[in-house]
C-alpha cells in the first residue's frame, strides 16, 4: 500500500493536514487495503482458533439436540403412560428447541449487527449451558409435570444454540481469506455431525453401564433410565463450559469495527494484531477519524432487500434452509422412530431386558447413520467447497436426495419387507444423510455467511437460518400428526414422500443464488466498493500519516 507521509527537506518534516475531500479518499484506500489483507491473509493459528472455537459451539448445539432422539425414548419409559410419551409429548420435548432456536438466530442474527459480534459471542453460550443443567436437574410434581418443565428449558436452550448460528458463521467468514473462507466454515459446521454421533455413543456408554441396573429394575418404574437421559442431556453442558472462555475473549471481526463501528484506525491495528500474532492496542487519546458508509437502517434495509438482485438471494438462502430442514430434522429427530417402524433392532423380548436391549438397538442404529452418512458428508464438502463451488454442491445434493426420498417412500413397502431389504433401506437412508451433508446442509450454512454487507451479514443469516428452523418445526410437528394415520408409524412412507418434494423445490430456490467460491465478501456484497466511503464524520482535521497496514 502507498505511504502517506509527506517529504520535507532532508532536516525537517511534518504532518501535513489534508482537506475533507482528501480525508475521505485516505480512508476508503485504507479500508480497501485493510480488507485486502485479511482477504490474503496465508492460514494461520489465528484462523485454527476461529474454527476450533467456533466449532466446538456446534458440538454442543447438536449433542443437545439430537440427544433428545435417544432421551425422548428413556423419558417415555420413565414418566410415559405405558412407557411410552403420548404424541403430544413426544412433540413438545422435540419441537421445543426448534421453535427457541428460531427466535434466538433472529435475536443474535440482529443483535450481532447492531451491537458487535464480540459482544454477543459467549452469551448464548451460557444460555445453552444454563438451560441445559436445568434440564437434567428437573423434577416431576402435582403441580408441575417433568415434560412440561423440560420443554420450557429446551426453548431457552433453543434460544442459545439458535444463537450460534449467525455468530459463528459471521465471525468464520469475516476472519477468513478468500481461499480458504468455504473449508474453515465447513470445518466449523461439520462439528455438528460429531455432535450428534457424540450424543449416541454416550448414549450407547450410559446403556452398557446401567446394563446390570436395568434389568434388576421394578419394570414399573425403571429408576435407572431416570439416571440415565439425566447424565445424557447433562454431559452436554461440559463442551459449552471448556469453550465459554476463549469465546468471551475472542476479538472484534475487523469488518463490523471498519463498517459498522466506521473506525477504519482501530480495524487497521486488530488485522495487524491478529495476522502477526500481537496484542496491541490504539492509543485510548488518539483522535478517532471514524467514516461516513451506508448504514444499517429500517429505511437502508427495505432499500437494499427492496432491489430485485437482492431480494432473490435472501429468498434462495431461506427457502433453500427451510426445505433442507424438513428433511434433516424430519430424519434426524425421528430416526429412532423409523429404525423400529422398519424393524431394524426391535427386540422381541419383553420386561426390563427388552427395555435395555431397546435402548442398545437404538443407539447402535444412531451410531451407524451417524458414522456412516453424516460425517463423511461433512468432510467430502471441506475438501471440494473451494475448488468445486457451493452452488453446484447444494444442486447435486438436493437432486440426488430428491431421487433417492421417491426410492425410500414409493418403495417402503418392498424394502422393509425381508431382512435383506432392510439393510438396503438403511443404506439408503445412510446415502440421504451423506447427500445432506454432502449437499445443501452444509451450504445453506455457507452462503448467507458470506453473500451480504457486513451491516446486514448476520441479520441476513438470521433470516435465513430461522427459515430453515421453520422448516424443522414443520417437519416435527407434520411427522407427530401424520405418522400414525392408518395405524402405528404406516404414514411414514408418505412422509417420506412429501420430503421428495420439498428437496425437488430447493434445486428451484438454489437457482436463484449466485457462486461465492474465490471472491471477497465485499464482491459478494452487490454494493460498488470504489468509494464506500462516502465521508468523514466530525470535524475535518483528519492528519495524513503513514499506513498501519
Amino acid at each position: 500500500m502507498a505511504s502517506f507521509d509527506e517529504k520535507q527537506s532532508a532536516n525537517t518534516s511534518q504532518e501535513k493536514v489534508v482537506s475533507r475531500g482528501d480525508a475521505v479518499y485516505v480512508l476508503d484506500e485504507r479500508r480497501r487495503a485493510a480488507l485486502s489483507e485479511v482477504d490474503n491473509a496465508k492460514f494461520s493459528w489465528f484462523h485454527a482458533k476461529v474454527c476450533i472455537v467456533a466449532g466446538v459451539g456446534f458440538f454442543t448445539d447438536a449433542y443437545d439436540i439430537f440427544a433428545i432422539n435417544i432421551a425422548s425414548t428413556m423419558l417415555g419409559y420413565v414418566y410415559g403412560k405405558g412407557q411410552k410419551l403420548n404424541a403430544h409429548q413426544d412433540l413438545g420435548v422435540k419441537v421445543a428447541t426448534p421453535v427457541g432456536t428460531l427466535c434466538g438466530q433472529l435475536l443474535f442474527g440482529w443483535l450481532a449487527d447492531l451491537v458487535g459480534r464480540k459482544r454477543m459471542y459467549g452469551v448464548e453460550l451460557m444460555i445453552i449451558i444454563i438451560a441445559t443443567f436445568g434440564q437434567a436437574l428437573s423434577g416431576q410434581a402435582s403441580a408441575v409435570k417433568i415434560i412440561g418443565v423440560l420443554v420450557v428449558w429446551r426453548f431457552l436452550m433453543g434460544v442459545g444454540i439458535g444463537g450460534d448460528y449467525p455468530l459463528s458463521a459471521v465471525i468464520s467468514s469475516e476472519f477468513a481469506s478468500t481461499k480458504i473462507r468455504g473449508r474453515m466454515m465447513t470445518a466449523v459446521f461439520a462439528n455438528q455431525g460429531w455432535g450428534q454421533f457424540t450424543a449416541a455413543l454416550i448414549a450407547f456408554i450410559i446403556t452398557a453401564a446401567y446394563k446390570d441396573s436395568i434389568l434388576k429394575d421394578n419394570p414399573a418404574t425403571l429408576d435407572s433410565v431416570d439416571f440415565m437421559w439425566r447424565i445424557l442431556i447433562g454431559l452436554g453442558a461440559v463442551p459449552g463450559c471448556i469453550a465459554l472462555y476463549f469465546r468471551l475473549t475472542i476479538p472484534e471481526t475487523p469488518r463490523f469495527t471498519m463498517d459498522i463501528e466506521r473506525n477504519v484506525d482501530q480495524a487497521s491495528h486488530d488485522i495487524k494484531n491478529v495476522l502477526e500474532g500481537g496484542d496491541k492496542t490504539g492509543d485510548e487519546d488518539e483522535f478517532v477519524q471514524r467514516i461516513d458508509a451506508p448504514k444499517a437502517s429500517l429505511a437502508d434495509f427495505r432499500s437494499y432487500f427492496g432491489q430485485l438482485r437482492n431480494f432473490k438471494i435472501l429468498f434462495g438462502t431461506s427457502y433453500s434452509w427451510f426445505a433442507l430442514d424438513i428433511a434433516f430434522y424430519g430424519l434426524g429427530l425421528n430416526s429412532s422412530i423409523i429404525l423400529q417402524t422398519i424393524g431394524f433392532g426391535t427386540p422381541a423380548i419383553k420386561g426390563t431386558r427388552g427395555v435395555y436391549e431397546n435402548l442398545n438397538n437404538i443407539c447402535i442404529g444412531n451410531l451407524i447413520l451417524s458414522a456412516a452418512g453424516l460425517i463423511p458428508g461433512y468432510w467430502v464438502t471441506f475438501l471440494l467447497v473451494d475448488s468445486w463451488g457451493r452452488k453446484p454442491i447444494q444442486l447435486m445434493g438436493f437432486t440426488l436426495l430428491t431421487i433417492l426420498f421417491v426410492i425410500m417412500g414409493f418403495g417402503f413397502d418392498k424394502l422393509t419387507a425381508t431382512p435383506p431389504a432392510k439393510k438396503a433401506f438403511v443404506f439408503l437412508y445412510c446415502l440421504a444423510n451423506f447427500f445432506q451433508n454432502f449437499g445443501p446442509n452444509t451450504t445453506t450454512f455457507i452462503i448467507p455467511g458470506e453473500i451480504f454487507p457486513t451491516r446486514y451479514r448476520s441479520t441476513g443469516h438470521g433470516i435465513s437460518a430461522a427459515s430453515g428452523k421453520l422448516g424443522a418445526i414443520v417437519a416435527q410437528v407434520g411427522f407427530s400428526q401424520l405418522k400414525d394415520i392408518g395405524g402405528s408409524n404406516h404414514f411414514v412412507k408418505h412422509i417420506l414422500e412429501i420430503f421428495a418434494f420439498f428437496m425437488l423445490t430447493g434445486i428451484f430456490s438454489t437457482l436463484l443464488l449466485p457462486e461465492t467460491k474465490q471472491q471477497s465478501l465485499e464482491e459478494l456484497s452487490n454494493e460498488n466498493q470504489q468509494g464506500f466511503v462516502k465521508g468523514v464524520k466530525g470535524p475535518a482535521n483528519f492528519t495524513a500519516g503513514p499506513s498501519t497496514i
